[in-house]
């Protein structure tokens, strides 16, 4: 990443609960928050984490160093300032050479797209009655395989079913080298979900629901099922992939009363994430993108074709107060994968700033006080 210059920006600034007119100073961090009761009514956020990303703009994580840098370009267009690429089930081999790509664009950096933490590992540790949208390439979290992915240092977030064998001394094990694990694509019932979280929480674990309601099954009164219980754990949080397709606004109003605090809009963003109608692919099958809505030739979705400013507009829409929206978009998933450094406007935090229209429409964006090009194109 290049170096910043001294930027100043003046707009309708969320922080907190509140929108405060005023001014944001910055270079790589922000050096100082002052108000300014006549700033215009530009509206200037904290720059958006995605940590379930796929693809877009033609690209996935599976395709190497330059398909990462493609899709994060693509993302940070749209407001995302920090991306977790995304795996998706296939053969172990390609899983973890998917992997090394996402660890070469760590080394190398971008100077025209969003930081990259770490990636999510969503397959293959997974249900293969559960698969979703996935291939089905599962393979069980032996010893070995997870001592391969810790070996990497790349995995800044994993999605497993609890019911597998292995799987909670694999979450463990993951857990304590300081991943996020996720709780999806799953058959597991509602007390195996329970207490594979209470074993993790009782080590200070950070937990998450991958793409809360969808590859999980429903809840139902004798039943409450995979999301009953995460639902109703006082400490995971909850990823929404809130494109009013994959979840009913009122499923998203849910999650936000029954984890207040704890839930993380993502995009599950495909490779046909902005390039409108046509056929796709995701993981070795054919994807059929119409009207707005990427489905495999079963019919099932595959994936989504959402940007986080689309996420943020959509939980405005539903009611939600744009603060709170900022935060579902920022501060909540930074605190999930544990980074401390971003995802509010103060003093000393990094400077990942978007700064919207009144429309919520991205005007621009700062990675680390840096603009990124072709926002808006």
């Amino acid at each position: 990443m290049s170096a910043p210059t001294p930027t100043t920006l003046t707009g309708q600034l969320v922080i907190g609960e509140q929108l405060i007119p005023g001014r944001i100073d910055f270079t790589d961090t922000i050096t100082s928050i002052t108000p300014q009761p006549d700033a215009p009514d530009t509206l200037i956020v904290p720059g958006f984490v995605d940590a379930h990303v796929h693809g877009g703009h033609g690209a996935d994580t599976m395709d190497g160093p330059d398909g990462v840098r493609q899709l994060a370009r693509f993302h940070a267009r749209h407001g995302t300032t920090t991306l977790l690429p995304t795996t998706i089930t296939n053969p172990w081999e390609r899983v973890l050479h998917a992997l090394n790509a996402v660890r070469d664009v760590m080394r190398s950096g971008m100077d025209d797209g969003p930081d990259i933490p770490g990636a999510h590992l969503e397959g293959p540790f997974i249900s293969p009655g559960r698969l979703g949208a996935q291939p089905p390439n599962t393979v069980l979290p032996t010893s070995e395989r997870v001592a391969q992915v810790l070996e990497g240092g790349v995995v800044r977030a994993v999605t497993i079913a609890p019911e597998l064998p292995g799987a909670l001394e694999a979450a463990l094990a993951m857990g304590a080298a300081g991943i996020r694990i996720g709780v999806g694509h799953t058959r597991a019932d509602a007390a195996t979900v329970t207490a594979f979280l209470s074993a993790l929480h009782a080590h200070g674990i950070r937990t998450c629901s991958t793409h809360l309601y969808n590859a999980m099954g429903g809840i139902e009164g004798r039943d409450p099922g995979v999301p009953g219980a995460l639902l109703a754990d006082p400490h995971a949080f909850h990823e929404v992939i809130l494109d009013l397709l994959h979840v009913h606004p009122t499923s998203f109003l849910l999650a936000r009363a029954a984890a207040p605090g704890r839930v993380t809009l993502v995009t599950d963003a495909m490779r046909a994430a902005g390039l409108g109608d046509g056929d796709s692919e995701l993981g070795g099958q054919r994807v059929v993108v119409r009207g707005g809505e990427a489905r495999l030739e079963g019919g099932s979705l595959a994936g989504s074709l959402l940007t986080m400013d689309a996420a943020l507009r959509h939980a405005v829409q539903s009611g939600v107060p744009l603060p709170e929206a900022s935060r579902m978009a920022s501060a909540v998933p930074a605190a999930s994968l544990n980074l401390n450094d971003r995802g509010t406007l103060s003093a000393g935090q990094r400077a990942d700033v978007v700064v919207l229209s009144p429309a919520l429409e991205v005007q621009a964006v700062y990675v680390a006080g840096v603009p990124v090009p072709g926002v808006g194109a």
